[in-house]
């Protein structure tokens, strides 16, 4: 029978080398990496060497410029030996695409270029009464001396300690609900930002799952990514374009563990 869909040679090509990277550097550490619940700096060097950390990020910002189809190889691949590493890129995507999405090329230039060369991206939009309720978001930037002051807390954020960069979604003006909400990129070293202890889970023990805790972070005009109020929306439109990436962190995990499967079955 005839296959139904075939990559074009060049993804095809991509899904060997991916494979083979992620078999040779990645796996033999997955077992220890999930035991341990430590964050997998072996498949971190090896995807960054190979350009795979953050590949989505364009080219004149020193990424390798891949494609929504690109990205989803990779991760499906890295997922297939180590759910925890896949979440490497998959999170550098998803931290990183309000950015791409809405920044200003100073921005861009700033934040994705260190993103291409090895600094972690993360996502700050949930928090413990709010996920995508916009009206009940308590983390909240008020304006002062031409900037903002950023305080609050985010919930469950993926690779938080290990990223240099978050993009975090704060109340501007409450009165408006999601219209009032706006995008900001806070960095580790900031003063006033602080991270909480580990989450302990069921899966994805390698990769770090903690509170961000926002003290009083002081940000300059230009943090803001996108006009004031356009964050939720923002927001939104970066989750509709990574849900596929998720999609294919699933199934490549589906992937690995039918294949474990059917070799002890043999």
């Amino acid at each position: 029978m005839e296959p139904l869909f075939l990559l074009p040679p060049e993804y095809q090509a991509l899904r060997e080398s991916v494979r083979a990277l992620a078999e040779s550097k990645i796996a033999p550490a997955a077992r220890e990496v999930d035991e341990q619940a430590r964050f997998p700096q072996e498949a971190a060097l090896a995807l960054q060497n190979a350009g795979l950390a953050a590949a989505h990020v364009p080219e004149e910002f020193g990424g390798e410029g891949a494609d929504a189809l690109g990205v989803v190889i990779i991760i499906e691949e890295v997922a297939r030996v180590c759910g925890s590493s896949s979440l490497i890129p998959a999170v550098n995507k998803l931290g990183s695409l309000p950015l791409i999405l809405a920044g200003t090329a100073e921005q861009k230039q700033r934040w994705l270029t260190p993103l291409a060369q090895g600094k972690g991206f993360s996502y700050c939009l949930s928090e413990s009464e709010a996920g995508s309720d916009a009206a009940a978001m308590r983390t909240k930037a008020v304006k002062k001396d031409g900037g903002w002051v950023l305080s609050g807390s985010k919930k469950w954020i993926s690779n938080a300690g290990e990223s240099e960069f978050y993009t975090v979604l704060a109340s501007t003006d409450s009165s408006k609900g999601s219209k009032g909400i706006s995008a900001f990129v806070v960095e580790k070293s900031d003063s006033g930002v602080s991270f909480g202890a580990h989450e302990k889970k069921m899966g994805f023990r390698g990769s770090p799952t903690r509170e961000v805790y926002f003290d009083d972070v002081h940000l300059s005009a230009d943090r803001m990514l996108g006009a004031e109020g356009t964050g939720f929306a923002l927001a939104m439109k970066t989750l509709d374009h990574t849900r596929i990436t998720i999609a294919a962190q699933a199934l490549g995990i589906a992937q690995g563990a039918f294949e474990v499967a059917m070799n002890y079955s043999h």
